[in-house]
C-alpha cells in the first residue's frame, strides 16, 4: 500500500513556500516564512562586539534562538522562559550552526548576528523552514549595514537552505507535514548550500533501520527540494546580485 499524501502533493513535491521580508519594522533583516501550514518568523539584529573568545579576533560571529509561541500547535503549550527544553536548545543550535556556514566572518567585523525564529503555526518543519527564511532575513540584514557603510563589503559567501525527507510505507517522501511526520519511520533534516553540498543533516529511524539505497533515495529528494527552496529565497532578495559573493 502506497501512502496518499492527505494534501494531495506527489511524493517529491513541496508543499507552497512564500517569504514576506521586512515584516517587522525596528529588525534589520526579517522575514515572515511560510511552508504550507508552518509559518516562522524570522528577524536578525545586529550587535556591536562579539563573545569572550573571539575578542580582538577581527571576525564576527553568529547566533540563533528558536522559540514557539503558546498557540502554534493544537493544544496550547506553556512558554519557555527559564528553561529551555532540550529540543528547543538542539533546534537553536542547528539554525546557528547552520546559517553561520553562510557567512565570512572577517568581513563582518567584530559584530554579531542574532536570528530569532519565532514560530507562529507549526505544521512540522518549523527548524528547517526557521533556517531557510533565517537566511532570508540575513541577506536583508546585511543589505541595510552595506548600505549604512557599517562594513565595506557583504560577508555572504554561501547560500543556505534546509528541507525535511523521510519514508512513509517504505517509500522516500519530502517535505513533510504534521501527520505525515507522526507517521513516518524514518524522518530526516538536511542542509544544503547553493552547491548541494551538505552543511548538515539529521536522521534517524523511528521504527527498525533503513537502507543505504533509501538513505541515498532521501538524499536525492532532499537535494530536488533545496534546489527550488534556493531559487525562492532568491526571488526573496531584492539586491542579491550586490550581496552574495559566492563561486
Amino acid at each position: 500500500m502506497v501512502w496518499q499524501r492527505p494534501d494531495g502533493r506527489e511524493s517529491y513535491e513541496l508543499r507552497p513556500i512564500s517569504f514576506y521580508p521586512s515584516f517587522t519594522r525596528f529588525a534589520p533583516g526579517s522575514v515572515l516564512a511560510k511552508c504550507g501550514d508552518t509559518q516562522v518568523l524570522c528577524t536578525v539584529s545586529v550587535a556591536e562586539g562579539v563573545p569572550k573568545f573571539l575578542a580582538g579576533s577581527g571576525k564576527g560571529w553568529l547566533t540563533a534562538e528558536y522559540r514557539m509561541l503558546p498557540s502554534a500547535t493544537q493544544q496550547r503549550q506553556e512558554r519557555e522562559l527559564l528553561k529551555l527544553s532540550g529540543r528547543t536548545q538542539e533546534i537553536q543550535r542547528l539554525i546557528g550552526r547552520s546559517l553561520r556556514a553562510a557567512l565570512d566572518f572577517e568581513a563582518l567585523g567584530e559584530r554579531t548576528l542574532t536570528v530569532d525564529a519565532d514560530v507562529l503555526q507549526a505544521d512540522a518543519g518549523t527548524r528547517t523552514t526557521a533556517i531557510t527564511g533565517g537566511y532570508v532575513a540575513l541577506a536583508q540584514a546585511i543589505s541595510q549595514l552595506l548600505h549604512q557603510g557599517v562594513i565595506k563589503r557583504s560577508p555572504l559567501r554561501e547560500q543556505i537552505a534546509a528541507v525535511s525527507v523521510g519514508l512513509l510505507q517504505g517509500e522516500p517522501f519530502l517535505d513533510l507535514n504534521y501527520i505525515e511526520d507522526v507517521g513516518a519511520s524514518v524522518d530526516f533534516n538536511v542542509v544544503m548550500n547553493q552547491h548541494l553540498g551538505i552543511i548538515e543533516v539529521q536522521g534517524t529511524a523511528e521504527e527498525g533501520s533503513f537502507s543505504r539505497t533509501q538513505l541515498n533515495q532521501l538524499l536525492d529528494f532532499a537535494e530536488k527540494g533545496i534546489q527550488q527552496l534556493l531559487i525562492a529565497q532568491r526571488d526573496a532578495i531584492a539586491d542579491w546580485e550586490t550581496l552574495f559573493v559566492g563561486d
